[in-house]
């Protein structure tokens, strides 16, 4: 069995032959943080590419237009990239002319990046940190500050600041709210696949709504997420949303979801859930009549514009039809059904819970109660149906045995209710 390559032999190597080797970017950012870092990411400089791949012939070269290898060090494949500095000359994130010579300065590598907390490298083996922007004091400060003019230039950058002040509830100071103004006419025409990433990973943040709101402030949100962009201004009747417009109740229901699960999933169903609103007619409001079925159209529009996970899209459909509809239901028959189509869904009914709940400030006793009623509903199946019973008639068996489940379920709370009021 090949010996496994440790980071002091990988930067033994790497020094004998005259060159230098840093951990950079977000492993140093969060060392600093004192919070778990993960991913090391790290970066040679002073040595040719012919070099690098003679001491390391097993590593293999994924970067395209500029050198990037995954090495295995201690067990890990690890990226390791050149220092390079780069030179706008096009549009979007690879209209760079790139310099990754062995003349290129860590300087001048860090300069290039989009952040100072982003803009440290720790050098090997000694671990000395070099921070020649600042990047320490922002993080102690914690706020989000763009190292150089550079920033717009991949305009992506923009709506990684924003993610980056959810996920570490750091301030956007106002030469970063500009940088990512500036980042506008071209982030319209960025790949969707990218904006894409940012919102999976925004969701995933303590308070996903810091995102949206910093790009609505930047003036960047109608050109990433027009579908939000259209609820500002769209208001409601003051009786039930004393909060605002549409937009601010959408990213209040977002952050209650996300403060009561984790997953992404039952994030975005909170987030697209009154998606419908947006199209609301002026002369209707502060009515959303239909805005349910308006909401349906809206998702698949955005579905078609930048491709949403499977389940994404028929989970956000499925709260969108049902998100008004489930807390005023009250004939078991219909109770029964939607419970066994949230158990059909690709959500669980822990996930569709905190999206209602959110939504509406409560459940419903049925939903509250939905798991013990689920596990009555699912025992009931058509083996046990009558033996005369063929085809339809056996569904049609199984659906009154379902109700009857409901029924006796829901009479069993009853009666236990006035027991413990009298």
């Amino acid at each position: 069995m090949e010996k496994q390559m440790t980071e002091l032999e990988f930067t033994a190597k790497l020094r004998q032959a005259g060159a230098r080797v840093f951990i950079v970017g977000g492993w140093v950012r969060d060392l600093l943080r004192h919070v778990p870092a993960h991913d090391k990411d790290y970066m040679v400089a002073g040595m040719e590419e012919q070099v690098f791949e003679e001491l390391f012939p097993q590593a293999q070269r994924v970067g395209r237009a500029f050198p990037v290898y995954l090495v295995e060090i201690d067990g890990q494949h690890v990226e390791v990239a050149f220092a390079r500095k780069e030179r706008k000359e096009g549009t979007g994130y690879r209209g760079f002319a790139v310099d990754y010579s062995r003349d290129v300065t860590l300087a001048e590598d860090l300069y290039r990046r989009d952040t100072t907390m982003n803009s440290m490298a720790m050098e090997l083996p000694g671990g000395e940190i070099f921070d020649p922007y600042g990047g320490r004091q922002d993080v102690e400060q914690g706020i989000i500050r763009p190292v150089s003019p550079h920033f717009a230039e991949d305009p992506v950058r923009a709506l990684r600041a924003a993610r980056q002040a959810a996920e570490f509830r750091f301030t956007l100071v106002a030469e970063t709210k500009e940088a990512m103004a500036a980042c506008r006419q071209e982030l319209a025409a960025e790949p969707a696949e990218r904006l894409f990433q940012e919102l999976k990973r925004a969701l995933q943040t303590p308070r996903p709504s810091v995102f949206f709101a910093a790009l609505q402030e930047t003036n960047l949100l109608a050109v990433t997420f027009p579908e939000l962009a259209a609820l500002i201004g769209k208001i409601q009747p003051e009786a039930f949303h004393p909060e605002g417009d549409a937009f601010v109740h959408t990213l209040l229901v977002l952050d209650t979801v996300a403060k009561e699960t984790d997953s992404p999933l039952a994030r975005f169903c909170g987030l697209v859930h009154d998606l419908g609103k947006g199209e609301t007619p002026t002369e209707m409001l502060p009515h959303h009549y239909d805005h349910e079925l308006r909401g349906l159209d809206v998702l698949k529009k955005w579905n078609q514009r930048m491709t949403l996970p499977k389940k994404w899209l028929q989970a956000g459909l499925f709260v969108i039809e049902q998100h008004m509809r489930a807390p005023r239901l009250t004939k078991p028959g219909k109770i029964v059904e939607l419970l066994l189509q949230v158990a059909a869904s690709p959500l669980n009914i822990a996930e569709f819970q905190a999206v209602i709940r959110a939504d509406h400030h409560g459940l419903p006793c049925y939903l509250e109660d939905a798991p013990g009623i689920l596990a009555c509903l699912q025992q009931v199946n058509g083996g046990q149906a009558p033996k005369h019973l063929r085809g339809a008639e056996i569904g049609a068996w199984v659906r009154s045995r379902q109700v009857k489940c409901y029924q006796d379920y829901d009479a069993a709370k009853l009666g236990k209710q006035r027991y413990k009021d009298q």
